[in-house]
């Protein structure tokens, strides 16, 4: 249902947030992508949970039991951010596309590397011991 301007009526904008109201409707496969992508963030994170209570499930023989429970926790805290993240970037782009402005540089991927890597190394390092 579009007005003659090309534009759904204001009724059907009134559940968005302003930023998503600012320009035209996408290509609905654009839109779908970004969710998917969005989704992909979530499940990733959702990973990060599973590993976090493995860890502290099943890493009792062979972690100290402090750093077993602060690099879980870690884990855990870092996999809500990484979520809200996830959140902030789907709405920047698609805003983006709305407004027909460049992508936004994906820095949560980099953020995602760089927290895993450093457990993978604090982990290796505590096994090690």
């Amino acid at each position: 249902m579009e007005t003659s301007g090309g534009r759904r009526p204001k009724a059907l904008h009134g559940w968005r947030p302003k930023a998503l109201r600012d320009g035209t409707d996408p290509d609905p496969r654009f839109t779908l992508a970004n969710e998917r992508t969005f989704l992909a963030w979530v499940r990733t994170a959702l990973g990060v949970i599973a590993a976090a209570v493995a860890l502290e499930t099943f890493a009792g023989g062979i972690v100290s039991e402090g750093l077993r429970t602060v690099l879980a926790c870690a884990l855990l805290g870092f996999a809500a951010v990484l979520t809200v993240f996830a959140l902030i970037r789907w709405h920047r782009v698609e805003h983006a596309m709305r407004t027909g402005r460049a992508l936004p540089v994906p820095w949560v991927a980099y953020l995602l590397a760089v927290a895993l890597g450093v457990s993978g190394v604090v982990l290796a390092v505590a096994i090690a011991r």
